[in-house]
């Protein structure tokens, strides 16, 4: 948990997300025992250039952290995005594991998929 928690201070002293939610994270992950490696339950994101192949993004959320990150996550979304953080959400309760949903964006040329591991 120690990486995570590093992750979390990280992403907050880049300004990639407010104190707030930082503090919501580190709270979340200190509350959930899925959230330990040894679970090895993770959500995988993964977001690819079409034309290139070359990976653009590749996160791992505990999925402990999975509510709180789409939260935060939806604020980066596209409005326009065919994923519904729901169905995600319903996927993983049921006990989905493999790939959940993909989206293939045409006009700014990336493909995402994402897994539960």
């Amino acid at each position: 948990m120690t990486e995570e928690r590093m992750r979390i201070l990280r992403m907050l002293e880049a300004g990639q997300i407010r104190a707030e939610e930082a503090a919501e994270l580190l709270a979340a992950l200190e509350k959930s025992p899925e959230a330990e490696p040894s679970h090895g339950r993770w959500l995988r994101v993964r977001v690819t250039d079409r034309a290139t192949g070359r990976e653009k993004v590749n996160v791992n959320v505990p999925l402990g952290l999975v509510e709180v990150a789409i939260r935060m996550g939806a604020r980066f979304a596209p409005r326009t995005s065919s994923v519904d953080p729901q169905e995600i959400l319903e996927a993983i309760r049921s006990g989905t594991v493999g790939k959940i949903a993909e989206v293939e964006d045409i006009e700014s040329g990336e493909h995402v998929e994402i897994f539960v591991d």
